[in-house]
């Protein structure tokens, strides 16, 4: 196996132990989460770049990429429904656009045909990310507000008007997101049409 697919495997890999981190309780598994989160992220740069640049693009990575994105987005979407920062209908709608797809994809497999990620899910996939990070970042500033509070008696660091205020950027923040997952997965559908309609695309 080659150096992108293992990097592809190993951002499945931190999902876990990223969730693990996630539903700790503790200021420090705040912080490892995020980490553990952006190393994720950087697999996901680096497996495409790597297999470009080397020749090393197989089909197991064009099938396995997406599907290792979609684990890592979906379980910390859903870890946030858990931890009430978002609503679920959000989720849902993320998730069965990413059911379609990959029913899309493995209609085509069983065609003999393997169906990559174009631009606008990798642009989606990207803003999913940028999402994900924004929340993190702002659970783990919140509790470290919290535990300054209560440790260093710092009122003025962190208070309801602030937490009220990134709240609601992050049901904005989420609204974007989710709706450019629904406009690229309608794209998707539409260049891939003739696997969908089961005829040759224009």
């Amino acid at each position: 196996m080659n150096l992108p697919n293992k990097l592809t495997l190993s951002r499945i890999a931190l999902t876990f132990v990223f969730l693990a981190f996630l539903f700790s309780k503790g200021l420090l598994f705040r912080y490892l989460a995020l980490l553990t989160f952006i190393i994720a992220s950087l697999t996901d740069f680096y497996d495409g770049r790597i297999a470009r640049r080397d020749n090393l693009v197989t089909d197991f990575g064009r099938l396995m990429d997406p599907i290792a994105d979609k684990i890592l987005v979906l379980a910390a979407f859903l870890a946030f429904v858990e931890l009430h920062i978002i609503p679920a209908w959000m989720v849902v709608l993320i998730i069965i656009r990413e059911f379609v797809i990959t029913g899309v994809r493995m209609l085509a497999a069983s065609k003999g045909v393997v169906l990559s990620a174009d631009k606008s899910g990798k642009h989606k996939t990207a803003s999913q990310m940028v999402a994900i990070l924004s929340i993190l970042s702002y659970l783990t500033i919140r509790d470290t507000g919290r535990f300054l509070q209560e440790t260093k008696g710092l009122v003025q660091f962190w208070g309801l008007g602030i937490e009220n205020f990134f709240d609601l950027v992050i049901v904005i923040l989420m609204v974007i997101t989710v709706a450019f997952t629904l406009s690229s997965g309608i794209f998707y559908l539409w260049a891939n049409r003739g696997v969908v309609f089961n005829a040759k695309a224009d």
